[in-house]
């Protein structure tokens, strides 16, 4: 959804009345729950009134404007989508348009999307970033499923001359990604007349916002065709920028011979994952010695099996972080570390061969295998004691061995619904931003609920299974976990009044119709069981359901971690500090599974409480 939609001649009214940008910032502030930046306002004052004078000249007043558009499934938004009719076939027809106050600006050497912004450092080309944009739009809404010629897209910079960014011209243009500089106003005029007539856009506009939002691609669906054929995923912003500064450090190393350490960070569905599976496909086509690692063996364990489904040996593309102990130095061209959050002290334990247990930190291990080792993070998602996966990690042990570190982060939304509002509303609950637990206001892209209890969850998440949603329940490790019945099922382990149900099979392998460990996110068969923070790491479902157990409660103004009610050993063994941290770190990764929506539900009474004094009325679930 747009922060503000008029045609251009009521945005030209709004701006000289001098209200289009309060209106902008007021939207701003309660869509996405903070302020918008001052250099977002700026860009609103100036480039906005640019863009609505140039449209009124061109003689299209009619046409329909969305202003600062929400991609379908994520946070990102398009500076301006136009909507209108297409002059010669009376279609639909819409354009986005990126807007740059850029003056001065030069494509970075050795690649070939990523320029440099005098003063701001690396940005992705402005004609790649709406080429992407449109693809995304194409990929994920149905009105345009069968139409993607019907949208087009120009970046404008309409303070530069051509002089000024010459080298920008050089990435080659298309009707997805077209470049304009002030300069070239006259021909900017001409392209608008050429894709809109100067009839109403509205109706054009409604079928836009009315869309219908086609199924995201999921990462595990599509990993086999991602790694063995062709790029699958549609990169967006820092998504490529961080991409193309890998491929570009991948050169470098072969013609400088250099090494240099890529940091990757982001929050849960911020599209690392993505990154992750578009470098290793397109490195393992032009022929590099590239690997996938993790520390997770569900998420590795299903990315072998949805990527090796037709090409067994793909399956050894993937492996542990922990498999790198005696490594050949420098022996990969690239290593990925995909949910480095997860990278422990060391890589050595109880069947580590004598000699191998050296002490050395794992992530050293890491940095030592590969000429460009790149690490994906999300520094809220370590959950256990001796994950230690964090930038400044990492940056000291590039330090030790005398390399250099660049660090990219990701500010894009693709879980949640692309809910940087609900994002923030979990950060705020479990105290891991601070300002305390706040009101949820709703959000057009998510649905949260609470609910009475977990009967009344699962059968609203059936229902959701039944429309042909995927969904899920999980809980905090507050309940024993029984081994598979010999011969039989699972026992039902988790207890809540007289509800029962089992946690996921413990067993690799399915068993009593119950999918493997690894599986029980992708599996159809994995909704009749609960899964826990080990099973629902690094996975995403459409709706997700979230059991917050007695190990963490609120008591009056603040959260109290309980070890004792915990079944967790692992992080039991922890200090209290350590525990605390990890119990709420893993009720954030379990409440951002959900692409689109969430139900949440406490076994304490006065956590349930507040919870329900957060969630409107309206959202909560009925009981």
């Amino acid at each position: 959804m747009p922060l503000f939609r008029g045609s251009v001649a009521s945005v030209g009214q709004h701006i000289a009345a001098g209200t289009l940008v309060p209106v902008l910032t007021e939207q701003y502030r309660y869509k996405l729950g903070r302020s918008a930046p001052a250099a977002e306002v700026r860009s609103w004052e100036r480039s906005l009134t640019v863009l609505s004078t140039e449209l009124a000249e061109a003689g299209l007043e009619a046409v329909e404007m969305l202003i600062e558009y929400q991609l379908p499934l994520t946070s990102k938004r398009a500076d301006v989508v136009l909507c209108g009719v297409h002059p010669k076939t009376g279609s639909p027809s819409y354009l986005v348009v990126e807007l740059k106050q850029w003056s001065h600006a030069h494509m970075l050497d050795g690649t070939e999307n990523v320029c440099l912004l005098d003063g701001f450092g690396e940005r992705l080309h402005p004609g790649q970033q709406v080429r992407q944009y449109c693809r995304h739009l194409t990929d994920f809404l149905a009105t345009l499923a069968e139409t993607p010629q019907a949208v087009s897209g120009v970046a404008y910079l309409h303070n530069a001359n051509d002089l000024d960014v010459d080298s920008l011209f050089l990435l080659p243009q298309d009707d997805y990604g077209r470049l304009f500089t002030g300069q070239r106003r006259g021909e900017f005029l001409k392209y608008l007349a050429s894709r809109l007539a100067p009839t109403s856009g509205a109706d054009a506009a409604d079928q836009l916002l009315s869309s219908a939002v086609r199924p995201s691609k999921q990462l595990m669906d599509l990993a086999a065709d991602e790694v063995q054929r062709r790029e699958q995923f549609v990169l967006l912003d820092e998504q490529q920028t961080a991409y193309s500064l890998v491929m570009r450090a991948v050169e470098e190393s072969y013609r400088a011979n250099t090494k240099e350490v890529i940091v990757i960070s982001g929050g849960p569905g911020s599209g690392k994952s993505v990154i992750a599976l578009s470098l290793l496909g397109e490195l393992s086509r032009q022929g590099r010695t590239t690997l996938h690692a993790t520390g997770s063996s569900a998420f590795t364990q299903t990315l072998r099996r949805v990527a090796g489904a037709r090409a067994p040996r793909v399956k050894s593309l993937f492996k542990y972080f922990n498999q790198f102990i005696d490594a050949e130095r420098n022996g990969l061209d690239v290593l990925i570390c995909d949910e480095a959050h997860r990278i422990r002290e060391t890589s050595a334990n109880r069947y580590t061969k004598a000699a191998l247990r050296t002490g050395r930190p794992q992530v050293a291990e890491l940095i030592d295998a590969a000429r460009v080792p790149v690490f994906l993070l999300d520094e809220h998602q370590v959950v256990r004691p001796g994950e230690i996966g964090t930038i400044d990690q990492i940056r000291d042990a590039a330090s030790d061995a005398g390399l250099t570190v660049r660090v990219v982060e990701l500010d894009g939304q693709f879980r949640c619904g692309g809910s940087r509002a609900y994002e923030q509303w979990v950060l705020r609950l479990l105290g891991l931003e601070p300002g305390g637990p706040l009101p949820w206001h709703g959000d057009d892209g998510f649905t949260l609920m609470s609910v009475p209890g977990p009967s009344r969850m699962e059968s609203i998440l059936r229902d959701r299974l039944d429309q042909g949603y995927g969904a899920r329940m999980a809980a905090g490790y507050c309940w024993p976990w029984s081994d598979p019945i010999p011969d039989g099922g699972l026992k039902a382990d988790v207890v809540v009044g007289d509800w029962r149900r089992p946690w996921n099979n413990k067993k690799q392998s399915s068993h009593g119709g119950a999918p493997g460990t690894p599986y029980w996110a992708s599996d159809d068969a994995g909704f009749d069981q609960v899964g826990c923070v080990y099973t629902a790491q690094g996975f995403e479902y459409d709706y997700a359901g979230i059991i917050i157990g007695p190990d963490l409660v609120w008591r009056t103004d603040r959260w109290e971690a309980r070890p004792e009610f915990s079944h967790d050993s692992q992080v039991k063994r922890g200090s209290a500090e350590e525990f605390d941290r990890a119990v709420r770190n893993t009720y954030k990764v379990l409440l951002t599974r959900g692409m689109r929506g969430a139900a949440v539900h406490s076994t304490d009474p006065e956590t349930q409480a507040l919870l329900e004094s957060l969630i409107p009325a309206m959202s909560n679930a009925p009981g």
